[in-house]
């Protein structure tokens, strides 16, 4: 029982980080559930495990996460006698699943991850939101179920081994930094997907998906569907400005972020209050930035422009290039697994300072794969490719590996695609242009979108700041999928259609703005320190990746960076980056004692 306790507190300390503000624990002879909680309503009470008593029995609820349609649920379960005892949307999410059991998840509108024990029939129920902002790592291999909102906290079973074998090799070095839909790359580990929900009793698993994104007839005309892109971004925006504690929100002068800010704005506005806004730079970036058709122009003078436009209290963070590439073993850390290089890095130094001052944050993330807001969308030469457009070509993977290493990566990734393209619903009547584009949406959503969410939250919450995405609420997720692309793409521009809904509480620079990418490093510092710390693995004979790496595929990206033709990964992941994730790869395996079966 004392190996068992100490064994519990490890799993528990691991996720202090997301949740610093309290933790509980339940305990019995068959369960354990523990929680940390990062407090953003009801800072009094919510406390967890929460439990209620049914019968004879107890039901047990460990959550991550907010419910954004707290009001309407408590409304409907107070009109069906149901009572309450404090504001907690922890206690509303309680008595849902006690009033409507597993089919409370389909009421729910929010972002979540949670798990409901039941003490007489010792049975756990699972739930993942529908968008998949939320993670819910699990395991079967201890002889029961593990879960957890992160993998580090099932690596404390002894059961759970920091193992990979070919499967995982090929996602670290053909999938990464995305990840094959319900993989934990780690062998024996998985997690539950968007909008997918389980029971697990008598030693057995079932899942089902509760949530879909099904084809339908889009019926609205040119204007109804303006007004109602517009209804639903604001009312998904409102509901999302509810807290308790200090909240802000993220503003690059992009489309996306200015029109969260500008909602919010006006909100506060209207309260008397005024609006903290958050950007992120680097050091001397306006020195060294270059213009690609990626990113035609830098953020600063739009974030002025909107930031005057909606009078809030701007902050800008500036990060030094040393400390974003030290901060890259750190986000290893709080992604459990190797990501987006500097991407990564930087958001968890931006949201480090954030942190000080805020406890919630609300980022434009997402409309790009919902809306065609990639260049990808536009391109024809690369629409109908089949393979991922983010990462159309393998050369580049294959050229930092030894000869004769992982053979089937291509087909690997090839098999991956394709499963995406064969499970895309369809409607007979759609033409091959619609079909293609439901398609792309569904790669996009499953794939692309899901590793800049496990981004967000990973390296928002590894200090302790909750990060909410308007943008994935899942009505705005159904409704962008049935939406043909003349109207998405209205008047020839990438998100067209929400261009034209916002287009009157935007200045018109950002309006009509073209888009431009979350802002990277250009700063020669930067690549300097990506080359040494490359150099130092390649010398040092006890580096793990030496096995894997092909030296002259590495001196190559090292002396002609400007002739690689396709990222990585993405817009952002090119010399530099690609450098810097191999160097979080080597971390990790170090880090974790990963071994390969």
């Amino acid at each position: 029982m004392i190996e068992k306790a100490k064994i519990l507190e490890k799993m528990s300390f691991t996720l202090c980080r997301r949740g610093p503000d309290e933790h509980g624990a339940y305990i019995d002879e068959t369960a354990a559930m523990l929680h940390r909680r990062l407090t953003v309503i009801d800072p009094k009470n919510g406390k967890q495990p929460m439990m209620e008593s049914r019968g004879d029995s107890k039901i047990i609820l460990v959550y991550n996460g907010e419910i954004y349609n707290c009001d309407e649920l408590r409304r409907e379960l107070s009109s069906c006698g149901v009572t309450f005892r404090e504001r907690s949307d922890t206690e509303v999410l309680l008595k849902a699943y006690l009033h409507w059991g597993e089919r409370c998840a389909e009421k729910l509108n929010g972002i979540f991850a949670f798990a409901v024990y039941d003490q007489r029939t010792k049975s756990l129920f699972l739930a993942r939101d529908p968008v998949g902002v939320k993670p819910l790592f699990y395991s079967e291999a201890c002889g029961g179920i593990a879960f957890a909102s992160e993998i580090k906290a099932l690596l404390q079973l002894p059961a759970i081994k920091p193992e990979i074998d070919e499967e995982g090799l090929c996602e670290l070095f053909f999938i990464a930094p995305g990840r094959t839909p319900g993989s934990g790359v780690f062998r024996n580990i998985s997690e539950l997907l968007p909008g997918e929900c389980a029971v697990f009793k008598n030693g057995n698993l079932t899942k089902r998906q509760y949530f879909r994104i099904t084809a339908e007839e889009h019926t609205h005309t040119r204007k109804q569907t303006i007004e109602f892109t517009r209804y639903l971004i604001e009312d998904a925006v409102k509901r999302q400005l509810v807290s308790d504690v200090p909240l802000c929100t993220f503003l690059s002068g992009g489309l996306d972020s200015s029109i969260i800010s500008a909602i919010a704005a006006k909100k506060y506005s209207d309260q008397s209050r005024k609006l903290d806004t958050f950007s992120v730079n680097y050091t001397d970036n306006k020195k060294y930035f270059r213009k690609s058709i990626f990113q035609p122009n830098s953020d600063e003078e739009f974030i002025d422009i909107m930031r005057s436009h909606i009078g809030s209290e701007h902050h800008e963070v500036v990060l030094d290039n040393h400390d974003l590439y030290d901060a890259l073993f750190d986000s290893v850390k709080a992604r459990d697994l190797p990501g987006m290089a500097d991407v990564d890095s930087s958001m968890l130094l931006f949201c480090r300072e954030v942190k000080k001052d805020f406890t919630v944050a609300l980022s434009g993330e997402c409309a790009d794969e919902l809306f065609g807001g990639y260049p990808w969308y536009h391109n024809e030469d690369i629409l109908f490719e089949e393979c991922f457009p983010w990462s159309r070509s393998q050369q580049i993977r294959c050229s930092v590996l030894k000869k004769g290493l992982l053979p089937h990566g291509e087909e690997y990734v090839h098999s991956r695609y394709a499963d995406t393209v064969r499970k895309t619903d369809v409607l007979p009547t759609d033409k091959p242009h619609q079909r293609r584009m439901r398609e792309m949406f569904m790669l996009n959503f499953r794939w692309f979108m899901q590793t800049l969410l496990d981004r967000k939250d990973r390296c928002s919450m590894y200090s302790g700041l909750e990060v909410r995405v308007p943008f994935c609420d899942y009505r705005i997720v159904r409704y962008a999928y049935n939406m043909p692309w003349t109207l998405k793409s209205l008047d020839g521009r990438e998100k067209g259609i929400v261009r034209a809904a916002f287009s009157d509480i935007l200045p018109e620079e950002i309006a009509w703005r073209k888009k431009s990418p979350y802002p990277k490093t250009h700063n020669p510092i930067y690549w300097k320190l990506c080359v040494e710390g490359i150099e130092k693995i390649l010398s040092d004979s006890s580096s793990p990746l030496n096995e894997f790496l092909d030296v002259n595929g590495i001196r190559t990206i090292i002396n002609y960076p400007d002739e690689i033709s396709s990222p990585w990964y993405g817009q952002l992941m090119r010399a530099p980056q690609i450098l810097a994730y191999l160097a979080q790869l080597n971390f990790w395996f170090k880090e974790y004692n990963v071994k390969v079966i």
